[in-house]
């Protein structure tokens, strides 16, 4: 089927390169030119692991284009998917201009077009979006009826940044939102490949999925975190081995012929320093905005909000209470992206920390193994701190070390290695990243563990 997809950020990209390697003629659309003869080069503008990979494959293929001409798009496919950004605004609602104007212009070019098209929110909305604010301007601007003259979907994505090629790949499950049986049909039709769950459920459903699956992974991340919190008022208690024993109750890892499901909900039960990037954020404050607008007081997602926001600021203290007054101590900040296996610091932890550390005084030094420095700079304008462009010379000489992400390169800082390298070898663990019982003495300090006193 030929596809168009209007977006080329993680969704919009992975959605176009996964869908052409499964045999779609896909083209993408961006109004930023650059970013288009980049894509069309070979060259992903987002590190997501595999994408570059399979772009390569697609567009050797003739499978797979990006063009900035949405007009020319729309009109040469069947249908088009919408995957703009739907940013935070400053009162938690999400910024729906993109999603209206673009809309707007595929209802334009829908006026022309003779054959049916079928057009797919992809974007994450809040519910009633596509159906009071998407339908209404296509419809508009068509003169077309949806449902009979163009079909309509809401479809979410439920990619993990740094594993988003996977997990589009191998979808554990695909939700169609559909206003009519046609539109949901036609939707079903490009998926048929994937061996899995398909959900056909109404538009303003498919919506609520997306945000309540969301919201939940972020509550049990705050909730993690307030268990950590109050173990660490608790003399030789760790979290982590709290944790550990949780993970075991059958009602959340049950036993099925003999063995452990481990299932991959445990690994959001873990302590950490917040969580961060384009997703949970965002869409639990939009959630709670919404409930708001509902006349509904959304008080447990306020609360996971609230905790989140504050996570980040307990390395911070950590190092307060080892050293005391941070002013012009030397401190390395390791993983500035907000997971590992991604070069996205949208909403990272360590951008309030950051600023913290500053705030205090401190001499911040950073280092994270793919974000280069024009991009940490980009996010802390007016902030001084040193762009490190190794682990070594981030370590070297600091007094003390802030693990903030858990990419895999930091298994290099051995006790050994830190007391050699670092002026006062002191580790302050955000992750959880190293076993505290291998580091012995008071020198190591994470989220979570008994020893730290108030």
């Amino acid at each position: 089927m030929k596809i168009s997809i209007v977006g080329t950020g993680y969704v919009g990209l992975v959605t176009g390169v996964g869908l052409a390697s499964i045999g779609h003629e896909i083209v993408c659309v961006d109004v930023n030119a650059k970013k288009v003869k980049q894509i069309n080069n070979s060259q992903s503008p987002i590190y997501e692991k595999d994408l570059n990979e399979l772009l390569k494959n697609v567009l050797e293929k003739k499978m797979f284009s990006a063009t900035t001409n949405l007009s020319r798009a729309v009109q040469e496919t069947e249908m088009t998917f919408i995957a703009v950004g739907t940013p935070s605004k400053k009162n938690n609602d999400i910024d729906l201009s993109y999603i209206k104007k673009v809309s707007t212009q595929i209802g334009s070019v829908l006026l022309k077009k003779k054959s049916y098209h079928t057009v797919i929110v992809k974007s994450t909305v809040t519910p009633e979006t596509t159906l009071k604010v998407v339908l209404p301007l296509i419809e508009k601007y068509s003169k077309k009826k949806a449902g009979l003259e163009f079909g309509l979907c809401m479809n979410p994505e439920f990619l993990r940044e740094g594993n988003a090629v996977e997990d589009f790949m191998n979808p554990d499950r695909i939700v169609i939102g559909e206003y009519d049986k046609q539109s949901g049909d036609n939707l079903t039709e490009i998926y048929k490949k994937f061996q899995t769950n398909i959900i056909r459920t109404s538009l303003n459903n498919a919506e609520m999925i997306k945000y309540t699956n969301n919201a939940l992974l972020a509550t049990l991340i705050s909730f993690s975190n307030e268990i950590a919190n109050i173990a660490e008022k608790i003399q030789g208690a760790n979290a982590f081995d709290i944790f550990e024993s949780i993970y075991l109750d059958k009602r959340l890892n049950p036993i099925i012929n003999h063995k452990r499901v481990n299932p991959g909900i445990l690994s959001y039960l873990r302590p950490g320093c917040g969580f961060g990037g384009s997703c949970f954020p965002k869409d639990v404050k939009a959630l709670t905005y919404f409930s708001k607008k509902k006349k509904y007081s959304a008080t447990l997602l306020t609360a996971v909000l609230d905790i989140n926001k504050k996570q980040p600021l307990r390395l911070v203290k950590l190092a307060q209470k080892k050293m005391g007054n941070l002013k012009n101590k030397n401190i390395a900040v390791l993983g500035i992206a907000f997971k590992p296996e991604t070069n996205d610091i949208r909403e990272s932890p360590a951008i309030i920390i950051i600023k913290e550390l500053i705030a205090k005084k401190a001499n911040v030094f950073v280092y994270d193994p793919v974000v280069n420095s024009k991009n940490a700079r980009a996010h802390f304008k007016n902030l001084k701190f040193i762009h490190s462009e190794s682990l070594l010379e981030a370590v070297k000489n600091k007094d003390a070390c802030l693990i903030v992400t858990s990419w895999k390169e930091f298994e290099k800082l051995t006790p050994e290695l830190m007391k050699k390298e670092m002026s006062n070898y002191i580790l302050i663990d955000g992750r959880g990243f190293f076993n505290s019982k291998d580091f012995t003495g008071a020198n190591y300090l994470g989220i979570g563990l008994g020893s730290v006193k108030e």
